[in-house]
């Protein structure tokens, strides 16, 4: 019992031994214990603890804090910084004690180490103070909770103090979303040596170069401490989106920053004006246009009010469209009305639009009610109610009903459909659900034409709403874990429930070769067996239990035998990661594997088959172990290995990791053939690295040798290389090459010469058909035919020569 109780708690059905682990207790609680023991007789008297106990975990001096860091360095000063540590002892760590320890010129200790904190320090900094001139020193910190000091932290230093200059430079994020009326601060984190200058200035999103300087006021005020500037607005309007730049000065250079502010707002009023679309004697259909400022957020409804033309007050009609129709219903024929639109985001309703004065009125008459409508398929939530057109439909078509319930104890009748129900050619059903149980129906129905709705029909006869039950069937149980002395049952409840709610369960075990079973009526789904006998077999199976009674047994189909259990490593990839993760460049990589087994396995990470990357981060919990690398790289990619090992043996499980990004360079060299007075042929090598993505496109752009802009070539690449039309005879041109993929467009590659656009002149094709014609004894004849390509100049002369057979050498 806990000490505020007089109540005795019943914690075990049986316990064979002297000793006993009580659970579900609640930490912080503190509790008495005693002791009964049983023979055949009954129970004897018990034996009590003397002191209360508290439940809780054994609290120990904390672990050292970590990452201790020196910030701002003086003459005279050192300011730390650190973070808690990653265990505190299971106590808060209370405060921290700052150490330093001065060493001398010739590198000895001069010193012993000191507490530099005359206070307890609360904070996760400290600026030590009151230091020597030149002097070097070293510090540490010790983490302290209700247990004591930790150890100390890692060292830093050794430091010489001493005065510290740097330019600024200045930390802000790039986007910030808020909600008007939100006070906004913009907090840029600054460094500099002497402190800098601060100065903000603001443009229009759409006009981010219309930049001025922030006026400050009662709505906008700059803060400036240690290391931060902060703009502050209070109850911030829609007109403070922005772009806000914050420049930093000092004596050696300077630093900016640009953040867009975005404050989302309630919309303006929608367009009109409002059209009236269809007018009857109950309901009108009006029309209107969206509002030109959705305030910076999706419209999600329009609200609709009326009111009578000769009245001031309005009555809400709906907040439902999504769309810029509707037709409002309820009108008074003859009666005069006005209407008004807001539209609404989810930071509010805008202004409205109203409408015009229109009069309800039409030419028809409401249809007469059906027929006495008949219920079946009757169970305990549901039932389906038929019914028939009625005779007659007031000169205009039936597009509807209403169809109405009460309970027979009740007086008020319940619409049962949000929309019409639609006619159907043979008479019309609806099947309506969410009755309670044990309660008795009647249903009415009422028909619909464009002139409004009729009178209601005779109501059903009383239907009650109930199924037939039954004890429910077995539950599927399973051992999910044992001990020498324990078993640990789970199981799921019975498919049939016996048309009743399972209200608990019964676990029943024997020893093998005894005939009578054991019980233990419980709730949930789980269950622990002990004060079992060590090396004995044992056979366990579960019932169900309903309104009806108990249900068939669901039985363990192993025997299981008494003995601490040897579980070989098991690992489960959780939901998020399969076989092969594909991940942009610059997100993130994690692997989360769940990994068991007895006793609990050691855990190692490799990536093909060596050492993980240096940015690679392993986060393990008691039941898993996650590998994470943050702004990832094309270079982190490979196959990822987990390796788990205990007593039962060893699991692997690998994880195939691509890391897409854009493509790299294209190949060099960059060739240029076929050139003409207005065109040439590039040609270049695919890229080494397609970024983990087909390369789809090739972007070429071209420059004129005395321009400095690029100029794209309008057409689509695939192949490595192009012909560049459109070129002027006599300019010289650059170009540059890009290969992109999916991912995006890589960097471009550039020719290293100009090309100058002319028509090329080349040697000449080789003469054709050269053949001896006469020979006297000394000379020949020769003949031969032109070449076939004249090199694109006319031919001027031959050249013949001659060589005597044996000699190597040609001679004119």
């Amino acid at each position: 019992r806990n000490i505020d109780g007089k109540a005795w708690t019943k914690v075990n059905p049986n316990c064979g031994s002297t000793s006993f682990v009580v659970p579900d207790l609640i930490t912080g609680q503190e509790y008495f214990f005693r002791v009964r023991a049983e023979n055949r007789f009954g129970v004897g008297p018990p034996a009590e603890t003397i002191q209360r106990t508290t439940a809780r975990d054994p609290i120990h001096p904390p672990d050292p804090p970590i990452k201790l860091r020196i910030g701002l360095v003086t003459k005279n000063t050192v300011s730390l910084t650190w973070k808690p540590p990653k265990n505190d002892g299971g106590a808060p760590v209370t405060h921290y004690n700052v150490e330093c320890l001065r060493w001398d010129r010739t590198g000895e200790v001069k010193e012993s180490w000191k507490q530099c904190n005359r206070r307890d320090v609360e904070e996760t900094k400290f600026t030590v103070e009151d230091l020597v001139e030149g002097g070097e020193y070293e510090f540490r910190v010790k983490a302290v909770n209700i247990a004591g000091p930790s150890r100390p932290s890692a060292t830093v230093g050794p430091l010489v103090v001493k005065d510290q200059t740097c330019p600024p430079s200045i930390e802000l994020k790039e986007f910030m979303e808020v909600e008007e009326g939100t006070d906004v601060k913009i907090v840029a984190k600054i460094k500099g040596v002497p402190f800098p200058t601060l100065t903000w200035l603001k443009a229009p999103t759409k006009k981010p170069d219309d930049k001025s300087p922030v006026v400050y006021d009662q709505h906008v005020n700059k803060i400036v401490d240690e290391n931060t500037c902060t703009l502050l607005i209070q109850q911030s309007r829609r007109n403070d989106t922005g772009l806000y730049t914050i420049t930093a000065v000092n004596d050696l250079g300077t630093a900016s920053k640009e953040m867009r502010l975005n404050v989302l707002g309630r919309p303006g009023p929608p367009v009109g004006p409002i059209k009236f679309e269809s007018i009857l004697a109950d309901k009108m259909t009006i029309s209107w246009l969206p509002p030109l400022d959705d305030g910076g957020s999706k419209i999600t409804n329009y609200v609709i009010e009326k009111r009578e033309a000769n009245r001031k007050t309005w009555v809400p009609v709906t907040n439902e469209p999504k769309e810029c129709i509707f037709t409002v219903p309820k009108l008074m024929e003859g009666h005069e009305y006005v209407f008004r639109i807001m539209a609404q985001n989810k930071y509010g309703i805008g202004e409205p639009l109203d409408s015009e004065p229109e009069t309800a009125r039409n030419l028809f008459t409401v249809p007469g009610p059906p027929d006495k409508p008949t219920v079946s398929s009757i169970t305990r939530d549901s039932m389906t109610v038929n019914w028939e057109e009625p005779e007659h439909d007031g000169g205009s078509p039936i597009t509807g009903y209403w169809l109405e319930r009460k309970e027979t104890t009740g007086k008020r009748w319940t619409r049962v459909n949000r929309d019409p129900i639609k006619p159907m050619t043979l008479g019309v059903s609806y099947k309506v659900t969410g009755l309670i149980e044990g309660s008795e129906y009647q249903f009415r129905v009422s028909a619909i034409n464009a002139a409004g709705v009729g009178p209601p029909s005779m109501p059903s006869d009383p239907a009650l709403a109930r199924d037939p039950i039954a004890p429910p069937g077995p539950p599927i149980p399973k051992v999910t874990d044992w001990t020498k002395s324990s078993v640990d049952l789970e199981w799921t409840p019975p498919v049939k429930d016996g048309g009743s709610r399972v209200t608990g369960y019964i676990v029943e075990f024997k020893e093998e070769g005894k005939e009578e079973w054991e019980r233990v009526e419980i709730r949930g789904t789980k269950f622990v067996v002990a004060g079992l006998k060590e090396g004995c077999f044992y056979k366990f199976r579960v019932r169900a239990v309903n309104a009806a009674g108990i249900g068939e047994p669901g039985e363990v189909t192993d025997i299981i035998e008494m003995k601490d259990r040897i579980v070989a490593p098991d690992i489960n990839l959780d939901a998020s990661v399969r076989d092969r993760i594909v991940v942009h460049a610059g997100g993130v990589i994690r692997i989360i594997a769940y990994v068991s087994g007895k006793p609990p396995p050691t855990v190692t990470w490799s990536r093909d088959e060596q050492a993980l990357p240096e940015e690679a981060k392993i986060e393990e919990t008691a039941i898993s172990s996650s590998l994470v690398i943050r702004n990832c790289k094309r270079s982190h990619q490979g196959l990822y290995t987990l390796l788990a090992k205990n007593d039962g043996g060893e699991r692997k499980k690998t994880i195939i990791v691509d890391v897409l990004d854009v493509p790299g360079p294209v190949g060099m060299p960059l060739l240029t053939e076929n050139l003409t007075n207005d065109s040439c042929k590039l040609s270049w090598f695919t890229p080494e690295d397609d970024g983990g993505s087909p390369i789809t496109n090739y972007i070429i752009e071209k420059r004129e040798s005395d321009h400095r802009a690029w100029t794209p070539v309008t057409y689509t690449v695939t192949r490595q290389n192009a012909t560049i039309q459109g070129l002027i005879q006599g300019k010289a041109y650059f170009f540059r090459i890009a290969a992109e993929n999916i991912i995006g467009m890589g960097p471009f590659t550039e020719t290293t010469k100009e090309i100058l656009i002319r028509d090329p002149i080349t040697v000449p094709d080789r003469p054709e058909d050269l053949e001896v014609k006469a020979v006297t004894k000394n000379s020949v004849t020769l003949t031969w035919n032109p070449p076939k390509y004249n090199g694109g100049a006319d031919i001027t002369m031959y050249v013949l020569e001659s060589r005597l057979i044996g000699k190597d050498k040609f001679h004119k």
